[in-house]
């Protein structure tokens, strides 16, 4: 298979809306002489290419490999400035930015009063808006325009603005600190993923404590409680102290929720906040204050005011329906969940420029999910195959793990015998080639192994003997992840007690 080439200018175009596209147009266009302009060319070559195709670009005439370079270049530049005047893109951050070169450019044209009457006005902008570091930005050129001209300011202006400075100087390294700190504890997350050990949780107690700044929340402000609430979260994730989670996940959503104009400027942040929360309700099986926290993020979603940006619509549709899915996992109402298939399945080709192929296969995992707690287990089989027999994709260990594990079952339940012997020795090889493999995934294997060898009239005492190990685990904050990826107790107590796992489950929501 060919390599496909990659192209930044062409990913942007690609980026484009067809809004963004007709503006782009009439920008160019604003002068006649670039109506036929050689990077319009090259743009309108871009933009009918499925793929970047470089020697397909160089057949049109006028178009040299000498030049293609520089009208890149030019082009990529031309995009941007169309994209930084589009009304969809003009937040408060490049107001403050467009408003800061305004007074840089008074100042230095000597309208020494003018460009400090402008600064004061964006100043309290940026700091209405938590843009902290841009605030700086004002206060130092302030500072210059002071201290070399004459301005006849007030008397206490030097020591506003000393005391601005130092407070804003404060808040600053403070942010970065806590910024780096959930940097480093995900970059942590990457390396060494959960804690799976005494030794690992006294690892990452003390590398967090240790770079844990000393701070005092009275005296912080939006930006230093996001990025403190932040790292908070990380640290009790990795450690899996879910319900601290759901604390410091909740303090992140309500900043957002209590000051909702930080939305429309901070989307992303708001939805890995909300992200973060129904994870660590769907971690805790908290039912009400799931569905509860889904609601009010969906209400948001919905609201006119919420981003439409491309980007930011990708996220929201990747969450929004993730924890629909959690939803119906959490009631036992697998039924009511198939009908999310249709619009998960349409939503993963609308965004598919946008959404990784990991996640794709973990929306395709809980489809499976939902088709095998409704009994239909050849389509479970189907969106199991996906995962399995994709042997391109560098996904988590975990997922193609409990992928093989449901996919055995599956063919157990559908009674598909002649694949059963073929299934337990492939599952098998692929679980002891597993590194850091838990207590959970080792009795999994131990009982697959054994599987060729039990009676049917046995198998019953065999699903009594492995719930009898499993249930061990279930509160074990080492091993009861496992359980969320598959609720292989549910399955075996089905088995054993002749229920239906929807029917177990909402028994089990009815008595918390």
């Amino acid at each position: 298979m060919p390599k496909i080439q990659k192209d930044q200018l062409f990913d942007l175009i690609k980026s484009l809306s067809k809004s963004e596209k007709r503006q782009f147009r009439l920008y160019a266009g604003r002068l006649g002489v670039n109506e036929q302009a050689k990077f319009m060319l090259l743009f309108d070559i871009l933009d009918k290419q499925s793929r970047y195709d470089e020697s397909q670009i160089l057949t049109h005439k006028g178009l040299s490999k000498k030049q293609l370079s520089n009208l890149k270049a030019h082009l990529y530049k031309q995009i941007l400035i169309s994209l930084r005047l589009n009304p969809v893109h003009q937040n408060v951050r490049l107001q403050i930015r467009e408003q800061l070169d305004f007074a840089t450019i008074l100042y230095h044209k000597g309208l020494f009063g003018q460009s400090l009457k402008l600064l004061e006005r964006v100043k309290d902008i940026a700091f209405d808006h938590e843009e902290k570091n841009m605030a700086a930005e004002i206060i130092e050129l302030e500072k210059v325009i002071e201290s070399q001209y004459i301005t006849r300011s007030i008397g206490t202006r030097a020591e506003t603005l000393v005391h601005e400075s130092a407070q804003v100087s404060s808040l600053n390294v403070l942010s970065s600190e806590l910024s780096n700190l959930s940097l480093q504890l995900y970059a942590l997350f990457l390396q060494k993923g959960y804690v799976k050990s005494d030794s690992d949780l006294r690892m990452v107690q003390e590398f967090f404590h240790a770079r844990m700044p000393e701070l005092n929340l009275d005296e912080m402000g939006f930006r230093e409680r996001l990025w403190y609430y932040n790292a908070q979260l990380w640290y009790h994730f990795i450690i899996q102290d879910f319900l601290a989670c759901f604390s410091y996940a909740t303090r992140w959503t309500e900043l957002f929720y209590r000051t909702p104009k930080m939305i429309d400027l901070n989307p992303v942040f708001y939805l890995r906040g909300a992200q973060y929360l129904l994870e660590a309700l769907f971690f805790i099986g908290d039912v009400s204050r799931f569905q509860s926290a889904l609601g009010r993020m969906e209400q948001t979603l919905d609201h006119p005011n919420f981003p439409k940006r491309y980007n930011v619509q990708s996220l929201a549709f990747l969450y929004r329906y993730s924890h629909k899915i959690n939803a119906h996992f959490m009631s036992g109402t697998f039924e009511e969940g198939l009908s999310l298939i249709e619009p998960v399945l349409a939503g993963i080709d609308h965004y598919k420029q946008k959404i990784d192929e990991h996640h794709v296969m973990i929306f395709y995992y809980k489809i499976a999910c939902l088709h095998f707690g409704c009994g239909q287990y050849k389509d479970c089989i189907q969106y199991l195959g996906f995962i399995i027999n994709d042997k391109s994709l560098g996904m988590r260990e975990d997922l193609l793990c409990f992928s093989r594990i449901l996919n055995l079952v599956a063919h157990y339940e559908a009674g598909i015998d002649y694949e059963l012997d073929r299934l337990i020795r492939s599952t098998y090889k692929f679980l002891i080639k597993m590194e850091d493999l838990h207590q959970v995934q080792r009795a999994m294997i131990s009982f697959i192994r054994s599987l060729t060898d039990v009676y049917p009239s046995e198998i019953k005492k065999a699903f009594k003997n492995l719930h009898r190990t499993l249930k061990q685990y279930e509160n074990d904050p080492f091993e009861r992840r496992s359980f969320l990826y598959l609720d292989i107790l549910t399955w075996l107590q089905s088995n054993i007690e002749g229920k239906s796992i929807p029917a177990l489950i909402k028994e089990r929501v009815n008595q918390a």
